[in-house]
């Protein structure tokens, strides 16, 4: 019912910026809140940044002062801008959206394939 669209990981060395994209798209009714969680080799899916549809945001510690989440509402789309990147941000960047659909009676989670995002020293 409702699919999402990553777009703009990439090979980037320390200390550059990626800007990453997710588009929603399906039966929608309304999107409460959007963010990006990262996944390394061998580790678990940590959140990165939230957003919800009023404009509040939240931001892992490890981020704070580097990245900055955005949403564009009108567009079902989110941003993530990545300013100052370090080896440590590698990893495997997905989209996440909590969506209302039409015809539905609850919120439900939608997942996207993800984006690489490699961050060379």
């Amino acid at each position: 019912q409702v699919q999402l669209v990553e777009s703009g990981g990439g090979l980037v060395q320390a200390g550059g910026s990626l800007r990453l994209s997710c588009a929603a798209s399906g039966r929608i009714f309304r999107i409460r809140a959007m963010g990006w969680y990262r996944q390394a080799p061998g580790k678990q899916r940590d959140l990165v940044a939230t957003i919800i549809s009023g404009g509040s945001t939240n931001y892992a510690d490890s981020v704070k002062g580097r990245f900055t989440i955005s949403r564009d509402n009108a567009k079902n789309t989110v941003y993530l801008q990545m300013n100052s990147l370090k080896p440590d941000d590698t990893g495997v960047y997905y989209c996440n959206a909590d969506v209302f659909t039409y015809g539905s009676s609850y919120w439900r989670d939608y997942w996207g394939q993800g984006t690489q995002v490699t961050v060379s020293s």
